[in-house]
């Protein structure tokens, strides 16, 4: 497969997972966590909604791959899958597919 139609249907995927300001919140809290890993318990403290809406946002971003997804007793952990961040990264630099060729420095 053509690695520029894989990095688009890649970031494509993590776009959609991220067209929320909800997710996008969620990823940063996650990020801004010691370790960067946040359990359930702490961000449903974050958020004025149902739990089962937050657990709703939260699978979203584990099936795109923003976010992996630990069980311990009772709870989720949650960590930025960083390679994902790096996917997103690598389709918005100079040369990208969503980057005009000839603005490249």
């Amino acid at each position: 497969m053509d690695q520029t139609l894989l990095d688009s249907t890649t970031a494509a995927r993590l776009f959609k997972a991220l067209g929320d300001p909800v997710r996008v919140e969620l990823v940063g809290l996650v990020r801004r966590t010691e370790g960067q890993e946040a359990c359930f318990c702490d961000l449903a403290d974050q958020f004025d909604m149902p739990q089962s809406s937050l657990s709703h946002h939260l699978k979203i971003l584990v099936q795109a791959g923003v976010l992996s997804r630990e069980r311990r007793g009772t709870w989720s952990w949650y960590r930025v899958d960083n390679a994902a961040i790096d996917a997103l990264a690598a389709v918005l630099a100079p040369g990208g597919p969503l980057r005009d060729a000839s603005s490249c420095c």
